[in-house]
């Protein structure tokens, strides 16, 4: 299970929509307790890509990112970033570059931007599977 804020939910949202047409992306930060994760911090990068299709963290950005994360003690968890036209299920792409497997993958869909869905996914090889969310 996966647990973030909803004002972390609302940054990463408000974020996304400000990048459209183009795929949004940026890091989560957090703990492990009792085997669950719990965001900390989620961190807004750029997508160098610019792309809507696919993308690229901002080397910089991530590597600021991940030393900001040891600053406050806590550590990297994952990434997510936004399907614009698309659902919230990780595309070939995605399952190909998820070097991780502990990592958690949030997809953010904007494909109906009245009703944006954020998901979180384990990838390991060619399989996703859908990890609990919780946002609160």
């Amino acid at each position: 299970m996966i647990k973030m804020r909803k004002n972390d939910y609302e940054k990463i949202l408000a974020h996304a929509i400000s990048e459209l047409p183009n795929e949004a992306c940026g890091l989560i930060g957090g703990v492990i307790e009792n085997g669950n994760k719990i965001i900390k911090k989620v961190y807004l990068l750029t997508n160098i890509d610019k792309s809507n299709e696919h993308f690229s963290l901002d080397p910089k950005e991530q590597l600021a990112a991940v030393k900001d994360m040891r600053a406050e003690g806590i550590s990297p968890l994952g990434n997510w970033h936004s399907h614009p036209e698309s659902p919230s299920r990780p595309s070939e792409e995605d399952k190909r570059l998820a070097y991780d497997s502990s990592a958690s993958y949030m997809i953010l869909s904007l494909m109906d931007r009245s009703a944006p869905v954020l998901k979180s996914f384990k990838i390991h090889g060619n399989e996703a599977a859908v990890e609990e969310l919780i946002i609160e």
